[in-house]
């Protein structure tokens, strides 16, 4: 009998300081954002909170179908990342839970969702880099591409480096850009006349930026923070933030049907915090959302690049035809 008290003496003044040994609650991440990122990201939540994270790094495309295939019993907690028209699609598939952060009063008007079923937490925008080296060797005498109407030019055959659409949110901004800065019909023209001069459409959002800064290619379409973080790091690439370009914000969900609820919405308070956004602006020099947050040194500021009025419900209501009039054209 003494051994059966002392034993549930001993549970419920050690164990049970962790719920008399029951498994912490432990938070799953499908993950847009960089590997670098997200692991520097869950360490610090963690350190803070004590909730251990995990997580599953992928494209876009294949997080958000996973998100909505598996809404009714979802196999993760959160969607780390992604820009708003992908959000807005796993919320038209009743995929994301609505959550009211605390935080969210500090975000502007164009980074939530009216149902606050998605936040962002930094700031995006489209650019044109350049390996300046290359771009020297090869086309010697010639300026350098400063609008998206240069960039189509034929003597970059080959040259430039563009993700896939279908794939990537990165390039599906820039095909929205194009249909928003010209209309439909002209921002067709504009995309069937620059893709045959690409040379490459990987899947992955971050690797324009890198095969120019390791000048295997001389031009690519990137995120500006992207590229900012390899001339960061000693690459001789060049910055071109072209008029009319377009901006969207990385977003964060909790996933409906989620079992770790309580968790979800710390991590949602989480990275909106400054600490996180200040963390992660160091890291990969985006610009962040939180207004009390400042951007790492050597990003470049809102307030220099010129805007569209890009329309993010625009572009997801009509992703899909849009993909697959792209996938029916480009080869």
């Amino acid at each position: 009998m003494k051994k059966i008290i002392f034993g549930t003496l001993f549970c419920l003044t050690i164990l049970g300081l962790t719920g008399c040994g029951k498994k912490q609650t432990e938070l799953h991440i499908y993950s847009i954002i960089h590997d670098e990122e997200t692991e520097a990201l869950t360490k610090l939540f963690t350190e803070k909170t004590g909730i251990p994270v995990t997580y599953l790094r992928a494209t876009t495309g294949e997080l958000v179908n996973r998100v909505i295939a598996e809404k009714d019993a979802p196999k993760a907690d959160i969607l780390l990342g992604g820009a708003s028209s992908y959000h807005i699609q796993a919320d038209k598939a009743g995929a994301l839970e609505s959550y009211t952060s605390p935080l969210a009063k500090n975000v502007p008007s164009y980074a939530r969702s009216q149902n606050d079923t998605w936040t962002g937490f930094c700031v995006l925008t489209l650019g044109i880099g350049i390996n300046q080296t290359r771009f020297n060797e090869k086309f010697a005498g010639q300026k350098i591409p400063e609008t998206w109407d240069d960039l189509a030019n034929p003597v970059y055959k080959g040259e430039i480096v563009l993700t896939n659409p279908v794939a990537s949110s990165t390039a599906y901004l820039f095909v929205q850009n194009q249909l928003q800065r010209l209309g439909d019909q002209a921002g067709w023209d504009y995309l069937l006349q620059l893709a045959p001069l690409v040379g490459q459409f990987p899947d992955s959002g971050s690797a324009p930026a890198k095969l120019i800064g390791t000048g295997e290619y001389t031009l690519c379409v990137s995120y500006l923070h992207a590229l900012a973080k390899y001339k960061s790091q000693g690459f001789d690439v060049t910055l071109v933030a072209p008029p009319k370009t377009a901006g969207d914000v990385d977003c964060i969900a909790i996933l409906k049907n989620t079992p770790n609820l309580e968790a979800a919405q710390k991590f949602v308070d989480f990275m909106l915090s400054k600490e996180a956004q200040e963390l992660m602006s160091s890291l990969d020099f985006t610009i962040p959302v939180n207004p009390e947050a400042k951007p790492a040194g050597g990003s470049i500021s809102i307030s220099q690049i010129d805007l569209i009025d890009y329309d993010s419900a625009k572009a997801s209501a009509e992703k899909d035809a849009v993909l697959t009039k792209w996938s029916k054209n480009v080869k």
